[in-house]
């Protein structure tokens, strides 16, 4: 009996022609950018789930980067709320959660 392939979906498609192809060294780092103005809903789930779940196949690793990019709606109980509920989720990041405007410097 022959073995059936288990079927990919586009994103997998496109992982793994990349792997084959030796783009990045075959790794696949994933991130997820919520920005940090409210709570989560079922589309950031799923958006978390498909990228912690991806990096997981495939031996990767996910960021958090919170797109604080517009301080005057942004809360750190929105942080918070956030890192619970990827970790409510089964999930856990890769090192400390980075910050866009962290980066603000080098940008502008």
């Amino acid at each position: 009996m022959s073995e059936t392939k288990p079927s990919l979906n586009f994103i997998e498609e496109i992982i793994e022609e990349d792997i084959r192809n030796g783009k990045h060294a075959g790794r696949v780092h994933t991130r997820f950018p919520p920005e940090p103005n409210g709570y989560l809903h079922i589309g950031h789930a799923k958006a978390i789930t498909v990228n912690f779940e991806l990096a997981q196949k495939y031996g990767g690793k996910t960021n958090l980067r919170m797109d604080d990019t517009n301080p005057s709606t942004e809360k750190t109980d929105f942080v918070d709320n956030i890192k619970n509920d990827i970790r409510w989720l089964g999930f856990e990041w890769e090192g400390e959660e980075l910050y866009a405007s962290d980066y603000f410097d080098q940008l502008y």
